[in-house]
């Protein structure tokens, strides 16, 4: 390279550095945001027509100064930059397009009308996840009942297993559902406290768990009510108030109360905690004996235990049978059924001392639903059969019970269950709230019924002895005599003749027949009365 041409390099690679690495000018307004690709100094051509280049002239088709396509400071957005015999280099980058994305026809058009509305499932009224949580809750004041093999299973022909219900501290199977309730209540109602104005197995466990619960209770009770009830409920701690003469006059009186001092008014309904609290029954029977196949529950004035059982049984074994027991004097339940709707008003007049305050619950409408879909059969025993199982009860199983409680086995005593023969069957024994002056009436009647009791009159003569063989008679046949009456001057009896009526008690009833034959043979001129 000669003289001359190392002279124009040196200078020219020196004005080149100088160029990049002198500072910028400063930007005017307009060019600061105007785009780089859009400013001045990118054009190659002249600015305007006829005008030579910004960066020099071109003499002889050699440039002056070379124009510069980009400015060197923005060459790192693009490529390296590499400065080889005064040019600049850019490495080329290919850019991969994106596999072309296919784009699907469009739905077709659909009316609202042809689409299917499928309806949500309406939510369960009754849960087993609430019943199980109930059950958890209070097994640590409520006691598991036993569920014990019957000795009267071999007269029946069938294996059954009695719940002894009864046998709770109140004498009955609502303490399951109360002592739910009253755990679910909020503290400030336990706080204020709760009232009821019934005399019931409800408001004994009312009564009863408020108290255990420290939760302030106030029972209103009518003046008609019996002394030895009041005194129980203030035995269990609850503050007893005495008004009005009727139950609804309590009643009134009870809401007023509450109203007035912030009192919670508990009745018994169908509440969906206390529900929850009756239908562990079903899981301890279920767990008590093993492969169950039929479930017999009492429904008088109790449909919240029929109802949350069956749901309880259901769902652990569809295949078990529930049946609904009612009395035959109010068959409020099975009329719903016929009527496919819960009935308020029924009209009749059952024995209200034989079945409580049967006549003051009604069936509700979840209630209703829950026994219609889960109950397989509801039956009516009546009021006679319901007496006989109470002295089952007394005579087999040692225990005393009311006819709400023994409803369920009357219902098998009475044959009205002939599907049940050879299986395994529960029989809910509910409750066992009855005065005791009750109890002796009920018991008299029902030996009446079951023929153990027999009453005859028979006319003896006025010779000396023969009173002493008629009682010899007896005597001699094993039979126990409960009342004897002599009538020496009976309108109805023959001249030199008395008549003699006896009440006489049996072993059974194949003895009481054995006694009537002999007697009937010896005393042609007997009359055995009428039950």
């Amino acid at each position: 390279m000669n003289f001359a041409a190392q002279l124009f390099y040196s200078s020219y690679l020196s004005e080149r550095l100088e160029r990049l690495y002198s500072p910028r000018p400063a930007l005017k307004d307009s060019e600061e945001n105007d785009p780089f690709w859009q400013r001045e100094e990118l054009y190659l051509g002249p600015s305007q027509p006829g005008s030579s280049y910004k960066y020099g002239p071109v003499s002889n088709g050699t440039v002056g100064r070379r124009p510069t396509l980009i400015e060197p400071e923005r060459l790192k957005d693009f490529g390296v930059e590499e400065l080889l015999n005064g040019d600049v280099k850019v490495h080329e980058t290919k850019v991969a397009m994106a596999p072309e994305i296919v784009l699907m026809d469009p739905p077709k058009t659909r009316r609202v009308s042809e689409f299917r509305m499928i309806p949500r499932p309406p939510a369960q009224y009754l849960r087993f996840e609430d019943i199980s949580a109930a059950a958890f809750r209070i097994q640590s004041g409520m006691q598991k009942t036993p569920c014990t093999y019957s000795r009267l299973s071999k007269q029946y022909g069938m294996e059954i297993y009695l719940k002894k219900e009864h046998l709770h501290y109140t004498g009955s199977v609502k303490e399951r559902g109360v002592l739910y309730l009253l755990t679910s209540l909020t503290q400030e109602q336990q706080r204020m406290g709760v009232i009821v104005a019934t005399d019931c197995n409800f408001s004994m466990a009312v009564a009863h768990h408020a108290v255990e619960l420290k939760i302030p209770v106030f029972v209103i009770m009518p003046s008609s009510c019996s002394s030895p009830r009041l005194r129980i409920y203030r035995d269990y701690g609850a503050m007893v108030i005495s008004y009005g003469s009727t139950g609804r006059d309590s009643q009134n009186h009870a809401c007023h109360l509450a109203r007035e001092n912030g009192y919670l008014y508990l009745e018994e309904d169908e509440n969906a905690a206390y529900l929850a609290g009756l239908g562990t029954v079903g899981m301890e029977i279920y767990e008590q004996v093993p492969k169950l196949e039929a479930v017999v529950i009492p429904a008088a004035g109790q449909y919240g235990l029929l109802a949350g059982t069956a749901a309880a049984i259901k769902h652990l074994d569809s295949r078990i049978l529930v049946i609904g027991v009612e009395p035959e004097d109010f068959p409020l339940l099975l009329q719903s059924l016929k009527t496919n709707g819960p009935i308020k008003d029924m009209h009749s007049n059952p024995n209200k001392k034989l079945y409580g305050d049967l006549m003051e619950h009604s069936l509700g409408v979840n209630t209703f639903q829950l026994a219609k879909k889960l109950v397989d059969k509801v039956i009516t025993v009546s009021e006679e059969d319901s007496l006989v199982a109470m002295l089952r009860f007394q005579e087999f199983e040692r225990s005393t019970v009311d006819t709400e409680g023994a409803m369920g086995l009357a219902a098998i005593l009475a044959g009205q269950l002939p599907e049940l023969k050879g299986k395994k069957v529960a029989v809910v024994v509910s409750s066992a709230n009855m005065e005791l002056e009750v109890v002796r009436q009920c018991m008299d009647r029902a030996l009446v019924l079951d023929n153990r009791i027999s009453k005859f009159s028979v006319q003896l003569g006025e010779w000396p002895g023969d009173m002493a063989k008629l009682l010899d008679v007896l005597t001699r046949e094993d039979v126990r005599l409960l009342d004897v009456c002599h009538r020496r001057h009976s309108d109805k009896s023959e001249l030199f003749k008395a008549k003699v009526e006896c009440v006489v008690e049996t072993r059974d009833k194949m003895q009481s027949a054995h006694l009537r034959k002999t007697l009937s043979e010896r005393y042609p001129s007997i009359c055995w009365l009428d039950r």
